[in-house]
């Protein structure tokens, strides 16, 4: 009994370390993130490149991803009003018939963005990989995340941690019961960035660098 009561409080002290951790986590990223984060696009200063952080277009059940359609209209509105010039879309090429990346492109041009304003990140697995990227890779010290708001305070924490001038656009939401497991993973995700600043994390690829004109 007594080997029973003291495997029971084990798991509740570190059930409670874990939701600590995790709320430390989120506050430091929301506080640090309050004034670097916009939803209008009237609002939002200029910067010359966007960083469209990428999803998938369909879920596994077939239907259309709600997060895809609204990064590609929080895009379409930041390109069409004037704040950003370029676009790289950040995502993750897993195979031949998963490509975040081009999908995002593809959506992009039928809106009426220019190919010639699209530039492509394979590599950007994680978006620590993407915001890392963006500089080492693209040369882009200042520039604009796009994604919703949970994801773009991450990613603006990110940068300012590795010492880059990022601001986010928020793409519209989608609504609690349709993003619950992406909400949970984002919990987990924000604790996982503070691992890597610790260690310094480099990326998985880095490669030659694209020259945005």
């Amino acid at each position: 009994m007594r080997i029973i009561k003291i495997s029971i409080l084990f798991i509740l002290l570190m059930l409670t370390g874990i939701i600590i951790t995790i709320w430390i986590a989120d506050s430091i990223i929301d506080k640090n993130s309050n004034y670097l984060v916009y939803n209008n696009a009237n609002l939002i200063p200029k910067n010359k490149t966007g960083l469209l952080l990428g999803t998938c277009k369909t879920l596994s059940n077939g239907l259309p991803n709600e997060y895809f359609s609204n990064r590609i209209m929080a895009a379409v509105d930041l390109y069409k009003s004037g704040k950003i010039q370029y676009i790289v879309i950040s995502g993750d090429n897993g195979s031949k018939v998963y490509n975040e990346p081009m999908d995002m492109k593809n959506e992009l041009i039928r809106f009426g963005i220019p190919a010639e304003r699209i530039f492509l990140d394979y590599a950007g697995f994680r978006t620590y990989d993407s915001i890392i990227r963006m500089n080492k890779i693209f040369g882009q010290k200042n520039f604009t995340v796009i994604s919703q708001d949970f994801h773009t305070r991450r990613a603006v924490y990110i940068a300012k941690r590795v010492h880059l001038n990022a601001i986010g656009y928020n793409a519209k939401d989608v609504n609690k019961y349709y993003g619950f497991k992406t909400m949970l993973r984002e919990k987990f995700a924000r604790v996982k960035v503070f691992i890597d600043l610790l260690f310094n994390k480099k990326p998985k690829f880095l490669g030659e660098p694209v020259i945005i004109e």
